[in-house]
């Protein structure tokens, strides 16, 4: 039974994940929506809530649910792995992940009223927190103790110095058109 709830577990984070990773990127459309002249920036933003609705809460929230349901389930069946220090640090991750949904789920409130408080760039450096914390469950997960913690923790830093910088190249070429 273990093993068919860690691939609903798998299946669930992939969508999960797909569902941060998309949200993010219609806030974006949705923010630079705002700079198109009406009607075209109410027809634009109309349809950035329905779809971002629609992909909140047919496919985010219900994929994060049965995330930590299968999560918790398999913890509840090998209650040994609450002992390993990697299973620690992965849950803080995890923690970190839910409140980065949350903080989306404001962001989509936000704009059904409105009120846009971060640009287009403030909101692709936003969207590559959800790969950081992708990259550091995984490893953690795949590597357990045999992860080298400093090299682990460097490895991060430098992997998010990378996609921050990245997304400041893309915004210099994109500003050049």
């Amino acid at each position: 039974m273990y093993e068919y709830i860690k691939a609903i577990h798998i299946i669930f984070v992939v969508c999960w994940m797909a569902g941060l990773f998309y949200i993010v990127r219609l806030f974006i459309y949705h923010t630079e929506a705002q700079q198109k002249p009406e009607p075209d920036r109410r027809i634009l933003s109309e349809q950035f809530e329905i779809m971002e609705r629609k992909l909140w809460y047919i496919i985010a929230v219900p994929s994060m649910v049965l995330t930590l349901l299968a999560g918790i389930s398999m913890l509840i069946m090998v209650p040994a792995w609450l002992h390993q220090g990697w299973m620690h640090i992965k849950l803080t991750f995890v923690v970190g992940l839910i409140v980065y949904h949350h903080i989306c789920q404001s962001k989509i409130k936000q704009m059904r009223k409105g009120i846009f408080k971060w640009t287009s760039t403030q909101l692709r450096i936003w969207n590559e927190l959800a790969t950081i914390f992708l990259f550091a469950i995984v490893f953690l997960v795949v590597l357990k103790n045999s992860l080298n913690w400093i090299f682990g923790v460097i490895g991060i830093i430098v992997f998010s110095m990378i996609i921050m910088s990245a997304v400041k190249i893309y915004k210099h070429f994109r500003e050049k058109k």
